[in-house]
């Protein structure tokens, strides 16, 4: 039990399973009851009534219209909130979330009693996170990031096929018919198929390529890097994972609910784009907001895990990005996106770029 003559009069902290506490404690009368004056002008400001300017109603005129209670319902909470900040800055919790404020005691002359229930970032007990990532690099396939001689001509393919499937407008015969013919045409060279023929020509219609080589090189390049991409993007998946699997953490619930609105609102976006209503895709699925929540929420609890991993790891090894970077990073989304919420964008950069550290630190051979 924690004693503190603060702004409240004593408070004791109990932890509870999915990284939550709940803490009872009281604030002395002489503490919450200087909020009188202060709860009496919140209301008279908030209410209206007849013959009387809103702030101006006589304070016996006010205690006959809303009662007594009321009063002190205002002053508890006007009282709780400086309470609650001292309870957890005097008991080192890092918390997350809204508190649930349940009021036990109120009566005018005594202490005033509460409980308070709410999640706190959950303490995590880290791996040998080096070691780990070290094994997933070294179980790397050095062949995995090759190039092969039939991904290359499957994109050559692809790229001849889409060519031949564009519609280009063509004057009709005579060129007195204003009406466009848009059939599929390619003016060239085809194979038995109908597909263009890979010449200098027409690889010259593709973009800035000189010669049949030129457009072979420069693809093989940029196919080789798109590669080497995809093949770190997994190897990162397998180091978050092998993290998840080597790490017990006792998730706050309202972690998952975050990333589940996330997922939805993403899901939402996505369908809609599509022209296809939420309310029309449960239709036909046959089922409910809740059983497709129920299906993300697997993904949702590893996001939530590796998301809480790497931000210990940043704490622990000192990654911090710059100030430089972040203001960057949010004058370029804010371009594109001028309606975001700033502070929210900002939080979002930073992350990212903590998480992008973390990882390239992960990754630096020992």
């Amino acid at each position: 039990m924690t004693e503190q003559i603060k702004n409240y009069g004593s408070a004791s902290v109990k932890k509870l399973e999915k990284s939550q506490v709940e803490i009872t404690g009281s604030i002395s009368s002489d503490i919450w009851e200087k909020y009188r004056a202060k709860a009496l002008k919140n209301i008279n400001e908030s209410v209206s009534m007849d013959g009387f300017r809103k702030g101006m109603i006589p304070e016996n005129v006010l205690l006959a219209k809303i009662g007594e209670m009321s009063i002190l319902e205002e002053m508890a909470e006007l009282a709780l909130s400086p309470a609650f900040i001292d309870i957890i800055v005097d008991n080192n919790l890092d918390v997350i979330g809204k508190p649930q404020i349940q009021i036990t005691k109120l009566a005018k002359g005594n202490p005033l009693e509460f409980m308070i229930k709410i999640a706190t970032v959950p303490e995590i007990n880290l791996p040998d996170y080096k070691s780990l990532a070290q094994k997933e690099i070294g179980q790397q396939n050095p062949e995995d990031v090759k190039l092969t001689f039939e991904e290359i001509e499957n994109t050559i393919t692809r790229i001849r096929s889409d060519a031949s499937s564009q519609k280009v407008p063509v004057d009709s015969p005579g060129g007195q018919n204003p009406q466009k013919n848009t059939a599929p045409v390619y003016v060239g060279q085809v194979d038995k198929d109908g597909l263009p023929e890979l010449t200098d020509a027409f690889v010259k219609t593709l973009g800035a390529f000189e010669s049949v080589s030129d457009f072979r090189e420069k693809l093989s390049i940029m196919l080789t890097e798109k590669k080497a991409d995809e093949e770190h993007q997994k190897l990162r998946v397998k180091i978050a994972d092998s993290l998840v699997e080597n790490t017990n953490i006792d998730l706050p619930e309202i972690l998952v609910e975050s990333e589940l609105s996330r997922i939805e609102a993403q899901f939402k976006t996505d369908i809609e784009k599509m022209n296809v209503k939420m309310e029309d895709y449960l239709k036909h699925a046959k089922k409910t907001i809740e059983d497709i929540r129920g299906e993300w929420r697997p993904h949702a609890e590893k996001k939530a895990k590796i998301q809480l991993i790497l931000n210990s790891i940043a704490r622990k090894e000192k990654i911090v990005a710059s100030d430089k970077d972040i203001e960057h990073e949010v004058e370029h989304i804010l371009e594109h996106y001028k309606d975001a919420d700033r502070d929210s964008v900002r939080v979002y950069v930073e992350t990212m770029l903590s998480n992008e550290m973390v990882f390239q630190f992960l990754e630096k051979k020992e």
